[in-house]
């Protein structure tokens, strides 16, 4: 059988979250490691905008948008029911709570990053605007387990990376903030066994050429 294949970056979050949710909807992917300075001449063919993640299907149909990347996979199969399928507005909830994070806090979190890496003096400022959106997702965790019920869903995959990405800038910081069901949350995921498969280290595909068989065909269980 054809598998996809899928080109990967390990450490962005964009391709992150398509790992994430290609490996909780149980398929399997040739996986493409490689780095953004040197970017194989099969991927930009297929996606000359050059980002990561690019998916080329079975079809040798292109999906290289993270999102779509994830719905792909759902739609494939979803043994864990992240769309919530027998909520008919569950995944337009979903969705909106995800183009927030993607349209407006992904661009504080790049200023509290730039912030912190450049002594910036408008670190305090760029991590309180950060803040507005970390406390809607206290809010939604006070209330159930993960974001948008007591069951995991496509959300939650989709904004581990960049909550991920906030927690390491000021760790200390972090550690002590008024956020401890965020805590909660994102621990529980990284400290997750679908957490680590999906961050292991892969030789770069440009080196080895050799397509490492990525995901889980096995019947999957909660983390």
């Amino acid at each position: 059988m054809t598998l996809p294949v899928l080109y990967s970056l390990r450490n962005c979050p964009y391709a992150m979250r398509a790992r994430l949710a290609i490996y909780a909807s149980g398929q399997q992917v040739h996986l493409r490691d490689l780095v953004l300075s040197d970017k194989p001449a099969e991927m930009l063919l297929a996606s000359p905008k050059g980002t990561v993640p690019v998916l080329i299907t079975a079809e040798n149909s292109v999906i290289d948008e993270s999102l779509a990347v994830m719905l792909w996979a759902f739609t494939q199969s979803d043994p864990q029911d992240y769309l919530d399928a027998s909520q008919p507005n569950a995944l337009a909830e979903m969705l909106e709570l995800i183009s927030l994070f993607d349209n407006e806090f992904k661009g504080h979190l790049e200023k509290y990053r730039c912030s912190k890496r450049y002594h910036e003096p408008s670190l305090v400022a760029d991590r309180g605007q950060c803040e507005r959106y970390l406390g809607e997702l206290e809010s939604r965790l006070c209330k159930h387990q993960y974001l948008m019920s007591d069951n995991p869903s496509l959300a939650d995959l989709a904004l581990v990376p960049f909550i991920r990405q906030f927690g390491r800038v000021e760790r200390q910081w972090y550690l002590q903030s008024a956020y401890p069901r965020l805590r909660q949350w994102l621990n529980a995921y990284l400290q997750s066994r679908m957490f680590s498969k999906v961050m292991t280290q892969y030789p770069m595909w440009l080196t080895s050429k050799e397509d490492i068989v990525f995901g889980n065909r096995v019947k999957l269980t909660a983390n």
